[in-house]
């Protein structure tokens, strides 16, 4: 027991960053061990089975016990969340004109179910609001699990009385204290997803694909490092990197290797908690981030969409290109709605240049292949910036009514 107490005294980050090398090292010289493999499907599979399970319960709880109050600090993270997906493809447009990309038609890729527009897209996400509650929480629907948890809790509210309130609180607690218990476990579960990425896929992806996998994450670092931190400071009006790089460091790490925002948000709910912010508020907009929060979904789209252009010779003006860009944070935002993800709605944007179908389908091809390193970085900062989008709002708000912000965001260490 005293050597698990040690291990879990040591700093959560670092645990991750050791267990970050050992998975590496091993993969490029000990290819092939299922057992270390193994180690990362656990972790993430026991991620995504717990999730949706917490979202349900800590929404339900909140909202029965009368004390949620969704003000004006929700309003402002749904903002923040649109308008960084919406300046994300902006970026995506401004790299991919001074940097453009063709591309090599080698792979295709078919699915069963491709939106066609926008509209298509938006209609999915409604269906999916009102999906049955069960498969939703079964599939990890999270706009089905968030608006049955709201209808649920809402009716809780009014009609139960306070013991059964308490048991879902009870509830609550309990699958929260369980998540702890996985995340602690984290350096065991990034040792094998990084043994499992290293020992199939060597360093074959920057050479076949490397100036358009710059591209992807150039784009998506400029959003994560600077253009996001903007809107974070001008909204604080204060120094925003603090919380940049305690939400990178502690939410964008994890999620880089686990490739799910929907598998990362109990480790977000984590250090929302640390971050001391409103449970009943980030109980709610996390979960809602990892469907909307998209901007690596919206340079995804972008960057390859005017990559297909540029290889059939459709020429796009600036103002056609920012049209993308709406389209592209329209569809970003319903992407985890539709199965492949933010991939298959390349074709849905191909569509607006002409581009025809078999060609578009062959992207998507070619953004599996890049998928190996642009979805973890895509996950990463969509992840990392549910937090601090959240964490952004609940701040201005403290910084209005003159309380004190944590002491991280001073420049200063917990004692």
């Amino acid at each position: 027991m005293s050597i698990v107490k040690k291990y879990c005294e040591a700093s959560l980050v670092l645990r991750i960053l050791c267990g970050l090398v050992i998975g590496a090292i091993l993969g490029i010289f000990i290819p092939g061990l299922g057992v270390i493999e193994m180690l990362g499907d656990l972790f993430v599979g026991s991620l995504k089975a717990i999730a949706p399970v917490l979202v349900g319960a800590l929404v339900i709880s909140s909202l029965s016990q009368g004390n949620t109050k969704l003000d004006r600090r929700f309003g402002l993270i749904l903002f923040l969340y649109v308008i960084s997906t919406f300046l994300a493809a902006v970026v995506a447009v401004t790299g991919s004109f001074l940097f453009p990309q063709t591309l090599i038609f080698a792979e295709t890729a078919s699915a069963e179910y491709i939106p066609t527009g926008v509209g298509e897209v938006l209609k999915n996400l409604l269906v999916n609001m009102v999906s049955n509650p069960f498969s939703a929480l079964v599939d990890g629907k999270y706009i089905g699990i968030l608006f049955w948890a709201v209808v649920l809790g809402l009716s809780f509210k009014k009609f139960a009385g306070e013991t059964t309130k308490q048991m879902f609180t009870d509830i609550s607690n309990g699958i929260s204290s369980v998540v702890r218990g996985i995340i602690q476990l984290a350096p065991f579960g990034i040792l094998g997803l990084v043994y499992s990425n290293v020992s199939t896929n060597g360093l074959s992806i920057f050479t076949d694909y490397g100036k358009l996998l710059a591209l992807l994450v150039g784009c998506m670092l400029t959003v994560a490092l600077v253009v996001d931190p903007l809107v974070a400071g001008i909204c604080m009006k204060r120094n925003p990197y603090p919380l940049v790089w305690r939400c990178l460091r502690e939410s964008g790490l994890t999620a880089f290797f686990t490739r799910s925002s929907a598998a990362n948000i109990p480790v977000n709910m984590e250090l929302c908690e640390k971050l001391e912010l409103d449970k009943d508020m980030y109980s709610v907009s996390i979960p809602l981030g990892a469907t909307i929060n998209m901007d690596g979904a919206a340079i995804t789209i972008t960057v390859m969409t005017l990559a297909a252009a540029n290889t059939v010779g459709v020429h796009i003006e600036l103002l056609s290109a920012l049209l993308l860009s709406f389209v592209a944070t329209l569809g970003a935002c319903g992407a985890s709605g539709v199965a492949g993800g933010s991939l298959l709605l390349i074709p849905m944007a191909c569509s607006m240049f002409g581009i025809p179908q078999d060609v578009a389908m062959q992207v998507v091809g070619i953004g599996f292949i890049v998928g190996v390193v642009q979805d973890s970085v895509e996950t990463a900062i969509n992840s990392s910036g549910d937090v601090m989008f959240a964490a952004t709002a609940e701040y201005t708000q403290w910084i209005k009514e003159g309380k004190k912000l944590p002491d991280f965001m001073n420049g200063k260490k917990k004692k």
